[in-house]
């Protein structure tokens, strides 16, 4: 089962835990977005947060990819944040229900919910490998609690080593859940642990029959990756989404950051509209760390 989403071209939001830590004033522990689930006032503050991204794709007439905040809603991060398993499930499922009631106010815009999982360690650096086996078994709880709220699909986002992309697609695969995979790259381009991202897209889908729907890009600027775009490989045909960094840092200088980076919003925009004419399947656009609305703005106008 696929999702098709080749018809429109989908929004989805930005960079959600940096607008919450910088522009809301929120304390993340661990960058846990998902913790604003367990209040009202927390959901509250969701909601306007993706009000003002559904607004854009109104505006527009695009589809929209409602993401829900369980980047770090996995049995580590969680342990750490001193949450059970069977809590970890509710919250789980419960953001999934929330996207959903959003989704149903909503009826005039095309709209799809989906499960963000993010890697078992850090996005920035590669730690505590896995092999797929390990990686499926791991990443089976939280995908499990998705499919159980009826998500439409589910994102692995900002995934830095091929093995547990492989892990996540096979757990998907077994759940029988559309999934996307969404790969970080250095400033050079590259995976985190140095792998190229066409070899990384070719072996996920050469262990996995090319079960993923389509494959991202985040967390990065378009600066430290659009060479590479460059080509006519079929790999290429794989992408179908982009969520850029405002930032031109690198990970590690985004890491030791204690203020906000926007970026040049104009120079994103016009780098995000020159990726399409490199990406032939490419339908879903959206932002990662240090973008918010105004950036998705500036990306739509150039776009359209």
């Amino acid at each position: 089962m696929k999702q098709d989403i080749s018809k429109n071209i989908y929004l989805t939001d930005g960079g959600l835990e940096t607008t919450l830590i910088y522009l809301e004033g929120i304390e993340l522990t661990h960058f846990a977005a998902f913790e604003l689930m367990n209040h009202s006032e927390g959901r509250n503050v969701l909601r306007r947060y993706f009000e003002s991204y559904i607004s854009l794709a109104e505006k527009y007439r695009m589809g929209f990819i409602l993401g829900t905040p369980t980047w770090r809603a996995n049995p580590d991060w969680a342990y750490l944040l001193g949450y059970s398993l069977n809590e970890l499930d509710k919250i789980n499922r419960q953001s999934v229900t929330f996207l959903q009631d959003i989704r149903e106010e909503r009826k005039a815009i095309d709209m799809l919910v989906s499960g963000c999982i993010g890697p078992r360690s850090d996005g920035y650096v590669v730690r505590n490998l896995m092999t797929p086996d390990e990686a499926a078994e791991y990443h089976m709880t939280q995908m499990q609690s998705f499919v159980t709220a009826g998500v439409d699909l589910v994102s692995a986002l900002t995934l830095n080593y091929v093995d547990e992309a492989i892990g996540i697609a096979l757990a998907a695969r077994h759940l029988n859940v559309p999934l996307v995979i969404s790969f970080t790259v250095e400033v050079s381009g590259l995976l985190p642990d140095g792998e190229f991202l066409s070899r990384a897209i070719e072996k996920v889908d050469a262990a996995t029959d090319k079960y993923v729907s389509y494959y991202m890009i985040n967390c990065a600027h378009p600066d430290h990756f659009k060479d590479h775009l460059r080509g006519n490989g079929e790999w290429l045909r794989r992408i179908g989404g982009v969520r850029p960094n405002a930032s031109t840092r690198s990970h590690a200088e985004l890491d030791e950051s204690t203020i906000l980076d926007r970026g040049d919003i104009r120079r994103l925009a016009d780098e995000c509209n020159q990726i399409m004419s490199f990406l032939p399947e490419l339908r879903v656009i959206g932002g990662c760390c240090g973008t918010d609305h105004h950036h998705m703005e500036a990306i739509c106008e150039g776009l359209l």
